[in-house]
């Protein structure tokens, strides 16, 4: 495909995504029209379907578009500092990015019951086993370079942290309102505090080691934002 093509076809996924994100800032997803979509974009409806194969899987490309702006930015801040390689560093900058982006947690990370064609659609599927072969080389990178405990299991800690990290996002709205102790930063500061209690050396480990670790820490999150771009931008990711 033509370079000019193809930033036609990406500009055009843009306008789309664009729309249909203004659309789920006051609708939620099973009520998204495509035909209202196509009208704010300034496309027919046809176009829509010819990037993204029902409302389902645009409602996943509006929220993989978020979840690669999150991923980049989580790349980015490895690549300043390697030291936020560290399973609780990152984990404590992925809930803040999460959580200040509405339409990424209310479709990758709650599911509520009205939600599950989102979840079982296969493009999700797609990235779920993404997601798990990434986490998988990001905790093997740590544990090569001594940054996690000795003799964790790998499975293990993808299940925990996992876990622990869903309760914190499912809390919020179980905690009182206006209460300043229950701040993102509060909530970000507590998770990371378990998460490096949990799985990491008690000592501190030489920033050396961190500096080891990023480049292959960088590869999986990259190979997890490039899924997450593909199912972002459908047709225009190629």
């Amino acid at each position: 495909m033509a370079r000019t093509q193809r930033a036609d076809l990406h500009q055009r996924a843009d306008a789309i995504l664009d729309a249909a994100a203004e659309l789920l800032a006051s609708v939620e997803p099973r009520e998204l029209r495509i035909d209202e979509v196509a009208r704010r974009a300034g496309v027919g409806k046809g176009t829509v379907y010819l990037h993204w194969a029902s409302r389902e899987h645009l409602v996943l490309a509006v929220a993989a578009r978020e979840a690669v702006a999150m991923l980049g930015t989580i790349i980015d801040a490895v690549r300043a500092d390697p030291a936020e390689a560290a399973l609780h560093r990152y984990m404590r900058r992925h809930f803040l990015e999460a959580s200040r982006r509405p339409i990424l947690k209310r479709v990758f990370i709650t599911q509520p019951d009205e939600l599950s064609a989102l979840a079982e659609h296969p493009a999700r599927s797609q990235l779920a086993a993404t997601k798990r072969l990434a986490t998988r080389q990001h905790l093997a990178a740590l544990r090569t370079h001594r940054l996690l405990r000795t003799g964790v299991d790998l499975g293990e800690v993808d299940y925990a942290m996992q876990a622990v990290a869903y309760g914190f996002f499912a809390s919020a709205p179980f905690l009182a309102p206006g209460d300043g102790s229950f701040s993102l930063e509060y909530q970000a500061d507590r998770l990371a505090a378990i998460i490096q209690r949990s799985f990491e050396p008690s000592r501190e480990p030489a920033i050396k080691r961190y500096a080891a670790a990023a480049p292959q820490v960088v590869d999986a999150f990259e190979l997890l934002r490039e899924a997450f771009r593909r199912t972002a931008y459908g047709s225009a990711a190629d």
